[in-house]
């Protein structure tokens, strides 16, 4: 019988941008437990949100989880799933995609 290893928070961090770097806040939220001195990441959820760039889904204008069984991407709205290959290339794609939007919108004050 496989006993699985108890989950733990493992980060949760909440950086509020200034206007300058796009506005609006970063939020990291990840879970899982360490094997054999290697972390394992069980649960998470990274999102972009920013009222002034998109109002629905509280204001969330990109996001990565993997709620409800699956991996998925939040867009404006859109839900997509996702290819997951890692949660560390889950992570460089979703700083790439919000520092491509906050680039894009040219620092659109929040």
């Amino acid at each position: 019988m496989n006993i699985l290893p108890k989950e733990s928070l493992l980060e949760q961090e909440r950086f509020e941008l200034k206007p300058k770097s796009g506005g609006g806040l970063l939020s990291y939220e990840v879970w899982g437990y360490q094997e054999r001195g290697k972390t394992i990441v069980t649960r998470y959820n990274l999102a972009y949100i920013n009222h002034a760039i998109y109002r629905g889904d509280n204001g969330r204008v990109l996001g990565f989880d993997n709620a409800h069984g699956y991996h998925h991407r939040h867009s404006m709205g859109k839900v997509e799933a996702v290819e997951f290959n890692s949660f560390e290339a889950t992570q460089e794609r979703f700083q790439r995609e919000w520092m491509e939007i906050v680039k894009s919108v040219g620092g659109k004050k929040s």
